[in-house]
């Protein structure tokens, strides 16, 4: 389990900005985004100060399609998911339900490649 903490400050003109805190001192907090299982390009994460550090990165434009569409903000190494954001667009749909659903497969996924990969290390 992460100790990291990921807070979405704001989404304003399609790139999101957020706080990450709880991370240990002299460490740089290492996390990613990822939109359909691939990792979301230029994402920036700089210092603020009090062991806080500051998370933007654009939404793609592959992210922006008819549907649901989730980015999970993840803990680099162990890929834990730290933040999520669903974007709805097209058709109507029922959002908290599918957005949920959606989230539960990203996490299913990480829950896979994390037996498969213990399986492999303890055989």
């Amino acid at each position: 389990m992460s100790v990291l903490t990921v807070t979405k400050t704001r989404l304003v003109n399609g790139r999101y900005e957020g706080v990450i805190s709880d991370v240990p001192e002299g460490i740089r907090p290492g996390v990613a985004a990822r939109v359909r299982d691939r990792a979301v390009e230029d994402l920036s994460v700089t210092p603020m100060g009090d062991g806080t550090w500051r998370l933007i990165f654009d939404v793609p434009a592959s992210a922006i399609s008819d549907g649901i569409q989730t980015i999970a903000v993840v803990e680099a190494n162990t890929g834990e998911v730290l933040d999520s954001l669903a974007i709805i667009a097209g058709e109507p749909a029922n959002e908290t339900m599918q957005a949920e659903i959606d989230l539960l497969r990203e996490e299913l996924d990480l829950l896979k490649r994390a037996f498969r990969r213990h399986c492999v290390e303890t055989a």
